[in-house]
């Protein structure tokens, strides 16, 4: 339990960062989902357009500090090629 004044706002300021990047990474998971979806029922038109929607949100959870860049990278490039495949 924090006892100093600045252990209580440290403990206030983890509380609500855990709640932005828990909103964050929920969004890039749906963004993600989406383009699984689309991938799984065949259609590389929906597959590709998904994608383009989800690499900013992907990219911008890196420079928000949830995904470290090579992760995001590598995501990317996975959903790329498999969404290339389809065709």
């Amino acid at each position: 339990m924090a006892n100093s004044p600045q252990a209580k706002k440290r403990a206030k300021q983890n509380d609500k960062r855990f709640a932005v990047n828990k909103a964050r990474r929920s969004r890039i998971r749906t963004f993600l989902r989406k383009v699984e979806e689309a991938i799984a029922s065949g259609d590389k038109e929906a597959a590709t357009t998904a994608l383009r929607a989800a690499q900013p949100e992907i990219m911008r959870g890196v420079t928000k500090g949830v995904y470290h860049k090579n992760t995001a990278s590598r995501k990317v490039s996975r959903l790329a090629s498999r969404v290339k495949a389809l065709g």
